[in-house]
């Protein structure tokens, strides 16, 4: 497809509903999710969640595991059992990372097929719950098969989900050192307090000196801190949708 016939499918994901839900929860709260799960991510990000008491979502690309590209090295299966043994949720970013509105209906769903037998090959008990879209890209005609397949779908449009959401497009802000800071970070907990709503971070790799796409571990540990400052629990995707009524 092409980029604008791209954008043109993503836009009408961002704003017609397959079906809306209203949320339930009795309180704000926060996840935070890693996509593509760069090594970095269920090392060093996981071990600050685990050092908070609290888990996250990584969205695996069943592909790219144990490889490496410019950017980072990729995520191993002995990586992914850690995380699902701690306690982390292990979600679906597609097999190969192929953006939702290039292709049809029959190929998402091998795609999800094949990533989900990838995973569960690991260890049977790992469930796929949640889903979100390759390079933040959504699709409309994509949506209602996702949504007989998922519990979520989680894009990269920036926003807090609060009162009445799409499930198959939840909004999501960036945990990434070059598009916000500790102001940032503030102002998007004050949304979700003031909305009663549910804060998403996103991010890829955490490291000292991270790609453009990722977070310091200095940034991870101040939105952890301000969420335990504010005390909003901090859940992964399938905690906090059972909070949400979902």
């Amino acid at each position: 497809m092409s980029d604008a016939r791209a954008r043109f499918s993503h836009r009408m994901a961002m704003h017609l509903r397959v079906e809306p839900f209203r949320m339930r929860n009795a309180t704000p709260m926060v996840s935070f999710t890693f996509d593509d799960v760069p090594k970095s991510a269920a090392t060093v990000g996981a071990a600050i969640l685990d050092a908070h008491g609290v888990h996250g979502t990584f969205y695996v690309i069943g592909s790219q595991v144990g490889t490496s590209s410019p950017l980072w090295d990729m995520i191993d299966g002995e990586d992914i059992l850690t995380l699902h043994r701690q306690g982390h949720e292990i979600a679906c970013h597609t097999f190969s990372h192929k953006r939702a509105c290039d292709i049809d209906a029959g190929t998402l769903r091998a795609e999800i097929a094949r990533n989900q037998q990838y995973l569960r090959s690991l260890d049977a008990s790992i469930r796929i719950e949640n889903f979100a879209y390759p390079f933040g890209y959504g699709s409309f005609v994509r949506k209602r098969q996702l949504k007989t397949l998922f519990r979520s779908c989680r894009s990269i449009v920036p926003g807090v989900n609060s009162g009445s959401v799409d499930l198959q497009f939840l909004r999501a802000m960036p945990l990434i050192d070059r598009r916000i800071d500790r102001d940032g970070i503030e102002r998007a907990f004050d949304q979700a307090q003031t909305a009663n709503g549910w804060l998403i971070f996103y991010t890829h790799d955490v490291a000292d000196e991270p790609s453009p796409y990722g977070c310091s571990p200095a940034l991870l540990n101040e939105a952890l801190e301000a969420a335990a400052r504010r005390k909003i629990p901090v859940l992964n995707m399938a905690e906090a949708l059972q909070c949400a009524g979902a």
